[in-house]
């Protein structure tokens, strides 16, 4: 059987893409099957896709490239945000089951499946279509499978550890801001701080490092989960890695990056059970932070969050997925 997941990462659009895409590839080796990433990328992306089957081309604007891709596959899945709709009918015509991924109704989709695992999915108003299959909401969010059913968080009665995380390339410069505000603010807490080679401010996240910093860097999924257990709260970005804190029960504040993670956070926010510390070019964004951090720090709080993100997120998202397309 021939499986192909076509994305995107690197400049603007940053680098979820690849993650919930993995989690569908993962998915399929569970099922003894070989799927292939063709990925429309810059920047470092190869390190991304060391050990999966991929190739790396504008899949996009080279339509014979794609066609070629395309040929004899059984089964497709297209996360872009890029892409038009010109590119979803030739791929939905061309294969017999195609699943796109969609996160704010980009498009009118062709004939397929359409995926939406966010919180707020089902309260989009996705429109009723002929040949439009819908999976939404957070059963079929697309974990890393190293995130998948984890135990219980123990919450302890004092909050030691912040774990602090602005996507995968900190395009913001946003990590040094956060720094120097713990620093500043919660000068005894220690902080882990989640670095990739990606960063282009390492040296200035570096030059705010105190003693009560540890800097991580390049973490693999078990890291980043043994990262997340071992702390007592979040600073995270707005995108797909929101699912796997509230998957470990970490208390989190979310700080939006983009517009499009805007939707993503005002769903965790209705459920009373996620934090949110505004946008990362807001004027007051460090006061919110603040007065986030301090609604969040007591035990009951903490606790309740943790047990309230846990309830949404089962981690069997990527699972029902392959079941239902392979089915």
């Amino acid at each position: 059987m021939k499986i192909i997941i076509l994305t995107e990462c690197g400049g603007n659009i940053g680098y979820g893409h690849i993650s919930r895409c993995s989690s569908i590839y993962q998915a399929f080796e569970e099922n003894d099957l070989s799927p292939e990433l063709i990925v429309y990328g810059e920047g470092q992306v190869e390190q991304l896709l060391s050990g999966k089957r991929h190739r790396i081309f504008d899949w996009i604007n080279n339509r014979k490239l794609l066609i070629d891709a395309l040929g004899n596959c059984d089964i497709a899945f297209i996360d872009s945000y890029l892409a038009g709709r010109e590119i979803y009918e030739l791929v939905s015509k061309q294969v017999a089951t195609v699943v796109f991924f969609d996160d704010d109704l980009r498009i009118d989709y062709p004939k397929g499946i359409v995926l939406n695992g966010a919180i707020s999915a089902e309260d989009m108003n996705y429109p009723a279509r002929a040949g439009v299959r819908y999976l939404l909401g957070t059963s079929y969010f697309p974990l890393r499978k190293e995130f998948c059913n984890a135990p219980a968080k123990e919450i302890r009665r004092e909050v030691k550890t912040l774990l602090v995380t602005c996507g995968g390339s900190d395009m913001h410069n946003l990590t040094p801001t956060i720094q120097t505000f713990l620093n500043e603010n919660y000068p005894h807490l220690h902080k882990k701080i989640i670095v990739t080679s990606l960063f282009s401010n390492i040296s200035e996240i570096q030059s705010v490092q105190d003693r009560n910093t540890e800097l991580l860097f390049d973490l693999d999924a078990v890291d980043f989960r043994e990262a997340m257990q071992n702390s007592d709260i979040a600073i995270s970005s707005g995108g797909q890695t929101l699912y796997e804190l509230a998957s470990m029960g970490l208390p989190t504040i979310a700080v939006s990056i983009a517009e499009n993670q805007m939707q993503n956070i005002s769903g965790w926010c209705k459920t009373g059970h996620m934090e949110y510390a505004g946008k990362h070019k807001d004027k007051d964004f460090l006061s919110n932070l603040k007065r986030s951090l301090d609604e969040i720090m007591p035990f009951n709080k903490r606790s309740k969050c943790s047990k309230g993100t846990r309830q949404f997120v089962d981690g069997n998202g990527a699972k029902k997925i392959c079941d239902m397309v392979l089915s």
